[in-house]
C-alpha cells in the first residue's frame, strides 16, 4: 500500500525516485507503520525534494489516507467507510517484531486498511457514488507533463559550449587579462500536450473522470484540451479554474454535444485545419481519449490521423474499452486510426491513467515512439495492439 502511495505521488508530479522510496520504507519501518502521523512524517522527510513538492504531498496524502496530522485536532475514533485511513490493531499471540523479538502486550502493529490500491484498478464505469468521490480527490492530484525537449534558447551553465559574447565581455571588463571561459547550454522545456476527449454517448461512463484528469493536466501547464463528439469545442479556458467542480460546471455549459454521436474524422480534420496545422500540434504530444466508435467515414479518419502523425511528436490513443476481456480493435474507426498511433493504451482506470501519464512524460520505455519501433505497418500495429 505504501508503494501505491508513492505511485500516486509520482502521478501528482513529485519526483519520488526509487532511492527515496526505499528511504521512505526504511523510515516507516523504524517508526510505527500503523500510526498515521509517523507515516506522514516519514514521507514528508524522505519523499519531498523541495517546496513545490510539499503542497502536492499534502493533497495526495489527504486523498490517500485522509487529512494530514497537522490539520487534525484530535485522532478520530471512527472514520467514514470512504475515508482512507491506517488502522492499528493489537498484535496476535506469537507475532514477532521486525527485529525478531516478541512484541509487548498491546503493541501496535501495522494493519493498513485502504481501498485506494483496489480503486486504482477499478473500471470508472463500475464505481458507486462514494468511490467516485474518492476518485475525484485522487485525480485532482494528477500532474501531466510532456517529454522534455531542447529549446533554441540558451542559459549560462558550468558545462557546455563556450559563450563567445559573455566571454568577450568578461575579457573587456578585465582589460584583456586572461579570464575563465563563459559557457552556456540549451534550456529543456516540456513539450505541449493536446488532449482530445470524447464526450459522446458511448463514452458517458468515463467522460467525467477523463475531464477531471484533463483539468489536472491543464493546471500543470502547457496542455490544451478539446472535446469531440458531434462538434469540436476548445475547453482549455474552462478547465483553468482552480476548483475542479467549478471547472466541470463551466465545461458542461460550454459543450453543446454531450452524449451525442461521434464524428471523429471530421473533427480531427477541423482541429488540424484550425489549430493543429498552425502550430498547436507541431512537435506536441497528442492524446485521444476515445473508444474509437465512428459514425462518419472511417477512411476520412485514417487520412486525418496520418496528417496528425506527421505533425505531432507522438500520437497516443487511450481507449477505455481496451481493458475488456477479448477486446480487439475491430471497430471501423479504431482500425482505421490505429496505424497512425504510436501508443495504444487503456483508459478505464486510475492505474491506466497513471501509465498514460508515464508514456506522455517519456518514462515508459516499453512504448514505441515515432523513431525506431514506433513506425510499423498498419497490420503489424493492429497485431501489436491486440497482443498488448
Amino acid at each position: 500500500m505504501l508503494v501505491g502511495f508513492v505511485r500516486a505521488l509520482r502521478a501528482a508530479g513529485v519526483d519520488a525516485s526509487t532511492e527515496r522510496l526505499y528511504a521512505f520504507l526504511r523510515a516507516v519501518a523504524a517508526l510505527r507503520p500503523g500510526v498515521r502521523a509517523d507515516v506522514y512524517g516519514a514521507g514528508r522527510a524522505t519523499l519531498c525534494g523541495g517546496h513545490d513538492d510539499l503542497e502536492r504531498y499534502e493533497r495526495v496524502f489527504a486523498a490517500y489516507f485522509g487529512p494530514s496530522p497537522e490539520r487534525i485536532a484530535r485522532p478520530e475514533r471512527a472514520a467514514p467507510p470512504t475515508r482512507l485511513r491506517l488502522v492499528v490493531r493489537e498484535a496476535p499471540v506469537g507475532t514477532r517484531t521486525p527485529g525478531g523479538g516478541e512484541p509487548e502486550p498491546g503493541a501496535p502493529v501495522p494493519a493498513l486498511a485502504s481501498s485506494a490500491e483496489v480503486l486504482r484498478h477499478r473500471d470508472f464505469a463500475a464505481l458507486d457514488a462514494p468511490e467516485r468521490a474518492q476518485l475525484r480527490c485522487l485525480l485532482a492530484a494528477f500532474a501531466l507533463r510532456g517529454q522534455a525537449r531542447r529549446s533554441a534558447r540558451r542559459r549560462p551553465a558550468r558545462r557546455g559550449e563556450v559563450d563567445p559574447r559573455r566571454t568577450v565581455r568578461e575579457l573587456l571588463r578585465r582589460g584583456g587579462e586572461p579570464a575563465r571561459l563563459r559557457r552556456h547550454a540549451r534550456v529543456e522545456r516540456p513539450r505541449r500536450v493536446v488532449l482530445l476527449v470524447d464526450v459522446s454517448g458511448s463514452m458517458a461512463p468515463y467522460a467525467d473522470a477523463l475531464l477531471r484528469f484533463a483539468h489536472a493536466a491543464v493546471r500543470a501547464g502547457r496542455t490544451e484540451v478539446f472535446t469531440v463528439g458531434t462538434r469540436l469545442t476548445r475547453v482549455t479556458r474552462e478547465l483553468s479554474h482552480r476548483e475542479p467542480d467549478l471547472a466541470m460546471t463551466a465545461v458542461a455549459a460550454a459543450v453543446p454535444d454531450w452524449r451525442g454521436g461521434t464524428r471523429l474524422g471530421e473533427l480531427v480534420r477541423e482541429f488540424l485545419n484550425r489549430w493543429g496545422q498552425r502550430g498547436m500540434a507541431r512537435g506536441a504530444i497528442v492524446v485521444l481519449l476515445s473508444d474509437g466508435w465512428e459514425r462518419g467515414d472511417p477512411e476520412l479518419l485514417g487520412q486525418q490521423m496520418r496528417r496528425l502523425h506527421t505533425l505531432a511528436h507522438q500520437v497516443v490513443w487511450a481507449n477505455p474499452r481496451k481493458a475488456r476481456p477479448g477486446y480487439a480493435p475491430l471497430a471501423a474507426g479504431m482500425a482505421a486510426a490505429l496505424p497512425s498511433v504510436d501508443a495504444f493504451l487503456e483508459g478505464h482506470s486510475l492505474a491506466a491513467l497513471e501509465r498514460l501519464a508515464a508514456v506522455v512524460r517519456g518514462a515508459d520505455a516499453g512504448v514505441g515512439r515515432k523513431t525506431g519501433v514506433g513506425r510499423m505497418t498498419g497490420a503489424a500495429r493492429v497485431r501489436g495492439a491486440d497482443r498488448a
